[in-house]
Parts: C-alpha cells; sequence; structure tokens
C-alpha cells in the first residue's frame, strides 16, 4: 500500500517542482514590469506587486527604433515559416510517397541538418552575405531562417503524411482529382495538426535567433527584437522595471502563439514522431 501510494505521489511531486521551477522566473518577469520602482528597489523582496503601473512598459516602447525591431523580427519570423512549410509540404509528400534513388539519403541528410549547430557556420553565412552584397538586409536573415527550421519541419511532416493512408489519396484521383488536386482536397486537411507544431516551432526559433542578426546586420533599421534586447544594459541602464517590461513583450507573441496552438501541436509533435 505504501509502495502504491510512493508510485503515485513522487511523480506527482516531480511535476509540481520543475513547475515552480521553470515558470517562477517567467512570473517574476512579468510582476516586476508591472512593479512600481520602489517595489523593484526594495532590499525586501516584494512577491506581489503593491500596485500596477504601465510605466515601465511605456519606457519600453518609447525606446528608439523599438516598433522598427518588431516589424523586422515579425518580417523575418513569419516569411520565414511561411516558405519552409511550403517547401517542406513538397518535400515530405516526395519522401513519404515516391520511391527514388538516394531517398534515404536524403532524409539522413536533414536529420543531419537538423542536428548541425548553425553557430559554427556564422562566419561562413557572413562571408556569403558579404559577397554578395546583402548585408543589413532582411532577405539573407529570411532566407536562413528557413533554412534553420526546414529540416524539422520536413521530418515531422513526412510522417504526417505517411500516416494518411494512400487509399483515400488513391480514391479521390480515381474519381478524377490530378495528384495535385487529390494533395490538396484530401491529404492537406489532414496535416493541420503537423502544420501547426511546426509552425509553433519555426516560430520560436526564428523569433529568438541571435548571432545571425548579430553579425549580418549592423544597422539599427535592419536588427530584430532579441539584439534590442540584448542592448538592455546601455539602452534602460539600471531601470529593471523597463528591462523586465522589454522582455515580456518580446515573450508575448510566443505566448500568444502557444496558448493558442498548444493542444494541436502537442499532439502533432508527438504523432509525427512516431508515424511515418
Amino acid at each position: 500500500m505504501n509502495r502504491s501510494l510512493f508510485g503515485r505521489l513522487w511523480p506527482n511531486v516531480t511535476a509540481a517542482v520543475l513547475f515552480v521551477v521553470f515558470v517562477f522566473p517567467v512570473y517574476w518577469m512579468f510582476a516586476t514590469a508591472f512593479k512600481p520602482t520602489g517595489d523593484i528597489i526594495s532590499e525586501t523582496p516584494v512577491w506581489f506587486p503593491t500596485e500596477v503601473t504601465f510605466e515601465h512598459f511605456g519606457t519600453a516602447t518609447d525606446a528608439d527604433h523599438f516598433w522598427t525591431y518588431v516589424r523586422n523580427s515579425l518580417t523575418v519570423t513569419v516569411l520565414a515559416v511561411v516558405f519552409s512549410l511550403i517547401i517542406a509540404l513538397a518535400g515530405s509528400f516526395a519522401l513519404a510517397r515516391m520511391r527514388f534513388r538516394g531517398r534515404r539519403g536524403f532524409v539522413i541528410g536533414f536529420m543531419l541538418a537538423q542536428m548541425a549547430p548553425w553557430e559554427v557556420m556564422v562566419i561562413a553565412i557572413y562571408m556569403i552575405v558579404r559577397d554578395a552584397s546583402m548585408l543589413n538586409s532582411l532577405v539573407p536573415l529570411t532566407a536562413f531562417y528557413m533554412m534553420m527550421i526546414l529540416p524539422f519541419t520536413v521530418l515531422t511532416l513526412r510522417g504526417f503524411v505517411a500516416a494518411v493512408p494512400k487509399e483515400l489519396e488513391e480514391s479521390a484521383m480515381v474519381d478524377g482529382c490530378t495528384r495535385a488536386q487529390a494533395f490538396r482536397r484530401v491529404i492537406l486537411p489532414l496535416l493541420a495538426p503537423g502544420l501547426m507544431s511546426t509552425s509553433m516551432f519555426g516560430f520560436i526559433t526564428a523569433w529568438n535567433e541571435f548571432p545571425l542578426v548579430l553579425v549580418l546586420n549592423k544597422d539599427a533599421g535592419a536588427q530584430t527584437l532579441p539584439l534590442w534586447l540584448s542592448s538592455f544594459q546601455t539602452q534602460f541602464g539600471n531601470d529593471w522595471g523597463a528591462t523586465m517590461a522589454a522582455s515580456s513583450l518580446f515573450a508575448v507573441p510566443i505566448l500568444i502563439l502557444f496558448v493558442f496552438l498548444q493542444r494541436r501541436a502537442v499532439s502533432g509533435l508527438t504523432a509525427g514522431a512516431v508515424k511515418g
């Protein structure tokens, strides 16, 4: 009886501890952003704001080029995710449905590309972009962000395409659909969980990316939010309220995306990992 109770108790205790460890820094960031300066610099920790203030958010949003950074981040992130999904849909369908020489090598290549540390290739990427006279442009960032998330997208969607019975596609083709029409009308609607999970992963990866923009884009008008956030020591000095407000603003798009997609995305990651 005691062993059975212990077997039920320790997973719950472990989950509770992990929840506190991972959630508390996020809570402290958002709470600090809404605290008045007196609560922030108090020697005694103030766990809950004595009053709610939006002054720090005003300081953060009034910083130089803030809305330019927001626009740049959204542009490169959304375009990278959209382009990677379009290419991955075609690639995953080919890997799952078609048999051709070198197919296994393609899959292994995508796996190796997924494991490759992009940080070690920053200098080579810089030389390529410099020789193409495209420094301080959003186009290289979009292209390389797309390449970063493309292997994972292809491998995940490949599992979903392979899980769709071929008979559905063949039936549609018997009824007069072309292969492209059968894919669009039969297979594509069934890929929604995979599309959501891969788009969320791609958005988070591109939104948080830092080394490439640090090396490629030196002009303030061509930079993104991660680089702006890293400059808080010079941007805000010791104003920790503004710093936490800036961090909260940076995290909000990801949190919103996760709240809307988390159920379908988690099931999509699980299904894509075990099928195909």
